[in-house]
């Protein structure tokens, strides 16, 4: 019996979705982080069109509102719609994750792959790093905001350059491990240049687990983005952040603790939707760990 050609893609489509759900299945972590990561993201770019109004406009006369059919999430001391500030702040704090996630690993993959090849980079390089993670990274970032002006630019390098260091010592120990691996050693006896075996052999190895901590990254970055806009040493005030509603928030807290609650809980979801996702990412990509624990 011939099967019709346009039978062919759904029956091959049928393994593939019995993969997918057997992989759901088993790692329920991964679904479970990435749909609320979507919904965070959704959200983020859905802003305009999800019942907000200018969250920069002030109402003196509405100021300090509970929450109510007209103010979902209340007014601030400027009489400035907190559902709409949350809502817009959504977008804040993911660029800072992902792009902190990105420029730290893609940073750390290049400083760690050489100074794992190449012993007297190392001893230099390493040493350096070793010194900036011996001080706390919100430090080094409050540090470098202080040298600088208040921008989201400038956050996002703050933060990358108190990450770099932490990537750049897991891709060395990966990197130290793969070069005494025999395949490794046979290329190198067989006159394979370097950057071959780097692009070959040793780059692709370490994607696995920069994936993963490349997930908790993001999350780290968040919450440090809310710290420091916090302290006031984040992105400008006009801009509305997490961290900043929170910071304004604060001194009123006793009368209008709803202030500080939205974004509070929105900035702990989307933490756990990213932890969630990594720890599911961590499990399927290393099944041995999984059974360890």
């Amino acid at each position: 019996m011939t099967i019709a050609p346009t039978e062919l893609p759904v029956a091959a489509a049928a393994p593939a979705r019995r993969g997918a759900w057997r992989q759901i299945r088993r790692h329920p972590t991964i679904a479970a982080g990435a749909v609320l990561l979507m919904v965070m993201v959704a959200m983020a770019l859905l802003a305009p069109w999800l019942g907000t109004v200018d969250p920069q406009a002030l109402s003196p006369a509405q100021r300090l509102k509970w929450p109510s059919a007209a103010h979902w999430f209340g007014t601030d001391m400027l009489g400035r719609d907190v559902y709409s500030r949350t809502i817009y702040g959504a977008r804040i704090s993911l660029i800072v994750g992902l792009s902190v996630a990105v420029f730290s690993t893609a940073l750390g993959l290049v400083i760690g792959v050489v100074t794992g090849f190449v012993r007297w980079i190392d001893a230099i390089v390493m040493r350096i790093m070793d010194g900036l993670m011996s001080i706390p990274a919100i430090l080094i970032a409050i540090a470098l905001m202080a040298l600088t002006r208040a921008s989201l630019g400038n956050v996002i390098f703050a933060i990358t350059v108190a990450e770099v260091p932490r990537v750049t010592r897991l891709v060395r120990g990966v990197v130290l491990t793969l070069r005494e691996q025999p395949y490794v050693e046979a290329a190198l006896a067989s006159g394979t240049g370097i950057a071959r075996i780097l692009s070959r052999h040793i780059v692709p190895n370490t994607l696995t687990p920069l994936l993963v901590n490349g997930t908790f990254i993001a999350a780290s970055a968040m919450i440090t983005e809310a710290i420091l806009s916090f302290l006031g040493a984040g992105t400008p005030p006009n801009i509305p952040s997490w961290g900043n509603i929170i910071a304004e928030g604060r001194a009123l807290f006793i009368v209008s603790y709803y202030i500080v609650l939205f974004p509070g809980i929105m900035l702990s979801i989307t933490v756990l939707a990213i932890n969630l996702l990594g720890d599911g990412l961590r499990d399927a990509l290393d099944p041995r760990l999984a059974r360890r624990m």
